[in-house]
């Protein structure tokens, strides 16, 4: 009896242990929030989680597919993301709680660091006959997701060329499947913040042979300009294989925000040295902008995490 009673005790405590290996004990988890398929946040933040948890001891961070920007934010303030991807100017409107959050600020959040340039890519064909932004009132538009970077800014363009709600059929996707109902016909242009050059207008552009670009220029840029931490920005010929001549658009910048109620000083410092120390190891193009010269773009107006800030000042970045 007595034989069983330690035997017993032993298997109990074996699995006991297992149960607890198999769990990652002592290991942190982190979910980050990234955006939808087919566009920039999506791959980017896969990779950017692998290199964190190949570099890091004791985390493991999930990246996530959501609608980005927005929802990133929203879900940072509920405590569903410990991490997340975003346009630098819903940040901004976050913490100041204007925009999509007019009333509700975002206090429990902070900047890690910059990731890469977000360009709007505004894509038509030649085959739709449309040859201008104003020329869209009537037509089929994908804008992106509900609580999207891309749909406020495209919002924010399409009302400086005097189209309001309603002035459009919209479509709010991310750019994957815009993509392929541009490719179909179902839609007749898509707007899009992603990384330059991005492999879906390449991939587009390869099966219709008619990829064409909407330019942002003249009074409605210098509304957006007047009126939006946006600015000018030309995407030159060449930027695709394809393109003949510069492309006028405008840009902000893509950011690493942090939960500063789930991820303490120690592990941002972490997370933002890893971003900067081994963005070579990080397979995605878009990873080449995330470097020591670039990591405090898209913070001004930002609360910066203590823990990224320990690290700036120790690489000369900060006082």
């Amino acid at each position: 009896m007595k034989r069983r009673i330690v035997s017993g005790f032993i298997l109990v405590l074996s699995v006991a242990v297992l149960a607890a290996c198999g769990s990652g004990a002592g290991t942190t988890d982190l979910l980050m929030g990234t955006g939808s398929q087919g566009g920039t946040y999506f791959p980017l933040g896969a990779e950017m989680a692998n290199v964190w948890n190949n570099q890091i001891e004791h985390i493991n961070v999930t990246s996530t597919e959501s609608g980005a920007s927005v929802e990133n934010l929203a879900k940072i303030s509920r405590g569903e993301f410990d991490l997340g991807m975003s346009v630098n100017l819903p940040a901004i409107d976050a913490y100041e709680g204007k925009g999509e959050f007019e009333g509700n600020p975002v206090e429990n959040f902070a900047f890690i660091g910059h990731i890469y340039p977000e360009v709007m890519q505004i894509v038509s064909r030649e085959s739709t006959g449309v040859e201008t932004i104003a020329d869209l009132a009537g037509k089929r538009v994908a804008i992106g997701p509900p609580g999207s970077g891309t749909q406020a800014a495209a919002k924010l363009i399409l009302e400086a060329y005097g189209l309001q709600d309603g002035d459009y059929v919209a479509y709010q996707e991310g750019f994957g499947d815009a993509k392929a109902k541009l490719q179909d016909g179902t839609i007749d242009a898509s707007f899009g913040l992603l990384g330059l050059p991005d492999a879906g207008i390449d991939e587009l552009q390869a099966a219709t042979r008619d990829v064409k670009f909407l330019e942002v220029t003249g009074d409605a840029l210098a509304h957006i300009e007047a009126n939006s931490g946006y600015s000018g920005f030309a995407i030159s010929a060449g930027s695709y294989e394809w393109l003949e001549a510069d492309a006028h658009t405008i840009s902000a910048f893509a950011i690493l925000v942090a939960n500063t109620d789930t991820v303490d000083e120690d592990l941002a410092y972490e997370l933002a040295r890893v971003m900067i120390e081994h963005n070579g190891d990080n397979t995605h193009p878009q990873s080449s902008h995330t470097t020591q010269e670039n990591a405090l773009n898209g913070s001004n107006g930002l609360p910066i995490h203590p823990g990224a800030q320990k690290y700036y000042q120790e690489i000369g970045l900060m006082d």
